[in-house]
């Protein structure tokens, strides 16, 4: 019974007429906008409309900034493609100069985006090589940094840096101050291959293993390709001038063609360490690299070449270059030059 006058009573509501509340309005919903205003101007502050363009240099600037601060990785690529557009056009657009472009794109060689890296290296090929032997010192610190990277993509995009650093500016990387101890030692650390150092007396040698975080035999190859180019470029004889009687008052009076000639004098730097030393010859290259690299290089470059594979065809062309640098380098038994000012 009970259910029957229930279904009754909701049959009687349909025929009902409901009660309204004269004078109030139906509740608004919490969503509600109010859309009843009107306005004849709508006034943009800070902003103005102008018939002419800017101009290229403030383009190019402003490029630069999004490049190297934007938050936005699409950004930061499209601003590099629109400076790589500009630097590759004929002639060469570049209102900054080389070095203002290195300076402010060469910590994007450890950005995290990988499109962005990728669009560096298409810029940096189109930089001319005058421009850029000026300012190799601070694009090797930048590359160093990017080699030594956590992440596996972002170090092997920085040994492509490399690559085009050496085709680039390749003699004036392994001779300018830190060029050639500093870079090789970041090579011992992507290979794990601990370099000679005297201490007391004690030689610590090489630790025997091949590769700090890759295991990956195409990584290990690739780093052992750009250190051969690298060696191949540091051991490189220097091209000897045919004598000229003229040649005494050349160097008298004619202006050097060098951006600093006289930087391995270090008259107003710091002092420099080995490592921070300039290796200006071959000759002097070979000897820090006999002192300090040689035996960890041959423990290291054995132990790959059994392992075989990709890896153990690039570690004997490494054994190749360094043979072939090595073979005709005696030690010299002078007194090295840290070892006299050490008495002091």
């Amino acid at each position: 019974m009970g259910s029957s006058s229930k279904k009754k009573a909701e049959k009687k509501k349909d025929f009902q007429k409901p009660k309204f509340k004269v004078g109030k309005d139906k509740a608004k919903p919490s969503n509600f906008t109010d859309t009843s205003f009107k306005s004849r101007a709508i006034v943009m502050g800070h902003q103005s409309l102008s018939t002419a363009a800017p101009d290229i240099l403030q383009q190019f600037k402003h490029n630069m900034s999004l490049a190297s601060s934007s938050k936005s990785d699409k950004q930061r690529k499209e601003a590099l493609a629109y400076l790589t557009t500009q630097l590759s056009a004929e002639p060469q657009i570049n209102p900054v100069g080389t070095a203002a472009v290195l300076a402010k794109l060469l910590p994007l060689i450890s950005d995290t985006y990988t499109p962005v890296r990728s669009q560096l290296l298409k810029l940096l090929q189109t930089l001319p090589a005058a421009g850029v032997a000026p300012a190799v010192d601070n694009a090797a610190m930048f590359v160093r940094a990017g080699m030594t990277h956590l992440s596996n993509d972002i170090s092997n995009d920085a040994l492509s840096v490399m690559d085009w650093l050496l085709l680039t500016a390749g003699d004036q990387l392994v001779s300018c101050p830190g060029g050639w101890v500093k870079t090789l030692n970041t090579f011992c650390a992507m290979m794990g291959w601990i370099p000679t150092t005297v201490k007391g007396g004690w030689t610590a040698g090489s630790a025997g293993r091949t590769s700090l975080k890759a295991k990956d035999a195409l990584n290990r190859a690739r780093q052992m390709t750009t250190l051969t180019n690298f060696l191949r470029t540091g051991f490189k004889e220097e091209s000897i001038l045919p004598w000229s009687p003229l040649q005494y008052w050349d160097n008298l009076y004619t202006t050097p063609r060098e951006t600093n000639p006289f930087n391995y004098v270090n008259l107003s730097g710091a002092r420099r360490d080995e490592d921070g030393e300039m290796y200006v010859d071959s000759e002097s290259r070979k000897q820090i690299f006999h002192k300090r690299f040689y035996e960890s290089f041959a423990k290291g470059v054995e132990q790959i070449k059994k392992e075989g594979g990709v890896g153990g065809r690039a570690a004997a062309g490494l054994e190749q270059v360094i043979s072939a640098a090595m073979k005709d380098y005696r030690t010299s038994a002078a007194i090295d030059t840290k070892d006299l000012l050490e008495l002091w």
